[in-house]
């Protein structure tokens, strides 16, 4: 039967149906109230990640032979310290009760090395402060504009994310007379995925190059001791100042539509733990052409 019979006869070659019905009653995120979809939206990579590539291809075989380290046997068990009071005597069960032998936080030792815990970049934590945010709530716009123009994200933004976006810091507690319980002095934001690493990108081709007395990121002293809390963080931290800011394409573009332009703390958040894993966190963010020197 030809096509023109077809139509004659009431038939169509393209069938058309009703559209579906959309449900209106949509569920409500219990923080922000904002509708969710039924479903979980995940957006896909348009384009390869060039310094994701570079981790997976090249890097990530490197730090296995620079951070590897060979251990015969078993491992030991810990050594038990026992604590300064009884925790069953109703006298001391409230009381703080440290160790004998002092602090153990910076002499956890490290995890045994293996394939799957090479040191990895987790996630990029931008944080920035606005003092003049405890006076008037509205000094801390510029900041927020500024973290959505680095890194696209909103504050409490609808729909299902791996991060939070944007973040309102507050005082916990009273500083100073100048900061107080409750009051915005910051914001922050986190970033994760291929967002991390075209951040990590723009900072090392366009920001850190064009910066005249930045020689890299300062390490501390060799005479510094290796088990203070934060060696064994895992965490990569430096700052810029308000001047650096402007070196961001997203912002060099329209720079006259920021009022203010704030300093932020870049931290670069990895997996490694224990003794030693700053140097591996160092290790991994050299990797990604960000210069360190010891003065």
């Amino acid at each position: 039967m030809s096509q023109v019979s077809r139509k004659a006869k009431g038939f169509s070659l393209t069938r058309f149906q009703r559209a579906p019905r959309i449900n209106r009653a949509l569920a409500r995120h219990p923080k922000t109230g904002l509708p969710q979809p039924p479903v979980k939206i995940v957006t896909r990579e348009f384009a390869p990640c060039r310094l994701e590539d570079h981790y997976h291809t090249t890097l990530k075989d490197d730090l296995m032979y620079m951070t590897y380290t060979h251990e015969i046997g078993e491992r030991r068990a810990p050594r038990q310290i026992r604590l300064k009071f009884d925790p069953e005597d109703p006298y001391s069960k409230y009381r703080k009760n440290p160790p004998v032998g002092g602090s153990q936080v910076g002499k956890k030792p490290a995890p045994p090395s293996t394939p799957e815990n090479i040191v990895r970049l987790e996630k990029i934590q931008l944080h920035t402060m606005v003092k003049e945010a405890t006076a008037n709530k509205s000094h801390l716009l510029p900041a927020i504009m500024q973290l959505k123009a680095l890194s696209g994200e909103s504050y409490k933004a609808g729909g299902r994310h791996a991060v939070e976006g944007i973040q309102i810091i507050r005082g916990k507690k009273s500083v100073g007379g100048w900061v107080r319980p409750g009051i915005p002095i910051g914001a922050k934001v986190d970033l994760k995925g291929q967002a991390m690493y075209d951040f990590l990108g723009t900072l090392t081709e366009f920001v850190l190059p064009r910066l005249r007395d930045f020689n890299g990121v300062v390490l501390p002293p060799q005479s510094s001791s290796s088990n203070t809390p934060s060696t064994v963080a895992g965490v990569v931290s430096f700052g810029l100042p308000p001047s650096a800011i402007g070196f961001f394409p997203q912002i060099e573009v329209n720079i006259d539509a920021y009022p203010k332009l704030s300093g932020m703390h870049i931290h670069f958040v990895t997996n490694a733990t224990g003794i030693g894993a700053q140097d591996r966190a160092r290790a991994l963010v050299s990797g990604f052409q960000v210069p360190f020197v010891r003065r």
